[in-house]
């Protein structure tokens, strides 16, 4: 039976008996439901491709790490080329993007898209995490459910926002650590009118994985070591470690690709990053695929099982030697998995990140451990607040770091060292970059949204929406006379645009530049329209400028109108009035 006809009865009957309110809660349930499902989809295919793996494939340890990522990449890669031809999108910033300029508008096959890509990379062995696919695929699904509903601009965003908590709750089973990860990453407004659909789509998409894969925990943890005054020196310096680690993640993350970007073909980057990933599979076999295996070996304080089968393996009886190797992990974690992307791959980075900070904590307590000056502290904790403290720095999302480590460990009792661990990462890597890996391409175009309302209703508005064309346009040699006849007399504006042939601004004239020689008519012959004109104030470049940067333009110019210029030609004008005038009806519209 057609969808259309059925959504047209629900919409009749929402109209006549749900208020738009019980509406939103509705939708929200429906879609933490189907993000439940999208979450339980993309996890069991992932499972169901590395048990393949796992026990048909009759290869060695070793050569399964060298050889499955790179057999992966090429399936994807054939996937795109053939059959998708779509490029892998990074799910986050895409997410983001469509918030900020397609008013939450995602194509539909982003649905099924993430669903094929990542399961192929991460199920060969590519170290990327799942959530990110998860969550863009969700969102994907709300977008279509919002588009099948006729919800407004606003409640699809929200709906979005449903998505991606509803993803999270699913894979973590942290409902609340969802409902913040949606408004620090989305920059959702926490009020009741956005709390409670998040609420009701996370704990309908915990529900659902419930159903399908019951209630086990994800990470094997045991009670932890009370917190203790005299560690606090230790939780600062873990601290300061996984902020410093945050900002080499975000500066290695660019790096990589920068290099990438040298290799002119998909089929060239491939080969460089399937040569690359292998290489450093084959030393340090932790770095294959999501690695929740490892975290949960290092929260039971099996470090020999978590580095697996290396080529150190008889030296690992010294202490020092099993550092260096989980240090390494926290060095190469962040290259592998840019890598994997550069070369194609697809998948997430909030895993990952939690993989190098559970290293991290553990390295650090290690060598407190060791360090043979008599200090002792709970390897166990220091994991999880690795992890804690990856999270706020690299994802600029300090609340989800903390919520999310207390929700995993089923209780509060690390919560004051999470918020010392957590602060001191966030304030440093804040303070060293500003944007995230997900914002900061966005934030350099100005299409980001924040928490700041000004600045997100400057993001959200269109140019086109205040560019005015109603202008009579002039030509440089036309005569006083013919300017006052064919322009003048024909126009309401004050302002007329002077254009050359080819279409290129070459000056403006106002009224009162030729009010006090209009009625001349000695002049009407002998003057002529390149005489009176000036430049504009300023310019307004329509591919290069935000509206933020068009608001600046008017404030420092002190203009009342600016010429549009696109493509190097003349496009009309942009008025302060009309500017004003549609900021004011944007900021009611994203308030209310």
């Amino acid at each position: 039976m057609p969808i259309k006809p059925i959504i047209k009865r629900l919409l009749i009957l929402r109209y006549k008996y749900i208020s738009q309110k019980n509406f939103v809660f509705l939708l929200a349930m429906l879609i933490g439901l189907l993000s439940g499902l999208v979450s339980v989809t993309i996890k069991n295919i992932t499972y169901g491709i590395q048990w393949v793996l796992e026990h048909l494939v009759i290869v060695s340890a070793n050569s399964i790490y060298f050889i499955l990522p790179v057999i992966g990449l090429w399936l994807v890669y054939l996937f795109v080329k053939y059959v998708s031809k779509q490029p892998v999108d990074f799910a986050i910033p895409s997410i983001l993007f469509s918030l900020s300029k397609k008013n939450g508008f995602l194509k539909r096959s982003k649905i099924y898209l993430p669903l094929i890509t990542a399961p192929i990379t991460a199920g060969f062995g590519g170290s990327v995490g799942l959530l990110g696919p998860a969550i863009a695929s969700a969102s994907a699904v709300s977008s279509y459910v919002g588009q099948l509903f006729h919800v407004d601009r606003k409640t699809r965003t929200l709906l979005i926002g449903c998505a991606a908590a509803g993803a999270i709750a699913s894979i973590f089973q942290s409902p609340i650590a969802a409902i913040i990860f949606a408004v620090e990453v989305f920059s959702l407004d926490l009020t009741f009118a956005s709390l409670l659909p998040l609420l009701i789509a996370s704990v309908s998409s915990v529900l659902t994985s419930y159903f399908f894969v019951g209630n086990g925990v994800l990470f094997n943890y045991n009670n932890a070591t009370p917190f203790a005054l005299k560690d606090t020196l230790f939780l600062i310096v873990l601290g300061v470690g996984t902020g410093i680690a945050s900002i080499y993640f975000s500066k290695i993350y660019f790096a990589v690709y920068k290099f990438f970007e040298r290799f002119k073909t998909s089929g060239q980057k491939l080969i460089v990053g399937g040569l690359a990933i292998g290489v450093m599979l084959y030393f340090i076999p932790p770095l294959y695929g999501e690695g929740f295996g490892f975290i949960n070996d290092l929260l039971d304080g099996n470090h020999l099982h978590a580095l697996g089968k290396t080529p150190f393996d008889n030296y690992l009886d010294n202490i020092w030697v099993v550092i260096a190797l989980l240090f390494g992990i926290t060095i190469f974690k962040a290259i592998a998995m840019t890598t994997t992307f550069a070369a194609g791959g697809a998948g997430g980075i909030i895993i990952p990140t939690m993989v190098m900070g559970s290293a991290l904590g553990n390295v650090v307590a290690k060598i407190i451990n060791n360090i043979g000056l008599g200090f002792q502290v709970s390897e166990t904790n220091f994991t999880l607040l690795g992890m804690a403290g990856l999270i706020a720095g690299v994802l600029h999302a300090p609340l989800t770091a903390i919520f999310l480590i207390a929700e995993i460990t089923g209780g509060y009792q690390l919560f004051v060292p999470l918020m010392i661990t957590v602060s001191m990462s966030f304030i440093i890597k804040k303070s060293a970059i500003e944007h995230t890996i997900y914002t900061k391409e966005l934030a350099e175009k100005g299409e980001l949204l924040t928490h700041d309302k000004d600045q997100s209703v400057l993001t959200l508005m269109k140019l086109d929406s205040v560019i005015e064309q109603d202008f009579t346009i002039l030509k440089p040699e036309m005569t006083l006379g013919e300017m006052l006849h064919h322009g003048v007399s024909k126009s309401s504006r004050n302002l007329f645009p002077v254009v050359d042939e080819n279409k290129f601004l070459v000056g403006i004239i106002l009224l009162d530049d030729i009010r006090t020689v209009m009625f001349d008519q000695t002049l009407y012959e002998s003057t002529s329209v390149e005489t009176f004109m000036h430049n504009p104030p300023d310019y307004i470049y329509y591919e290069i400028d935000s509206v933020k940067e068009v608001m600046r333009k008017f404030q420092d110019s002190g203009a009342w109108n600016l010429p549009v210029i696109k493509k190097g030609s003349y496009h009309g004008f942009v008025s302060k009035s009309k500017l004003l005038t549609a900021y004011r009806r944007e900021l009611i519209n994203f308030t209310s």
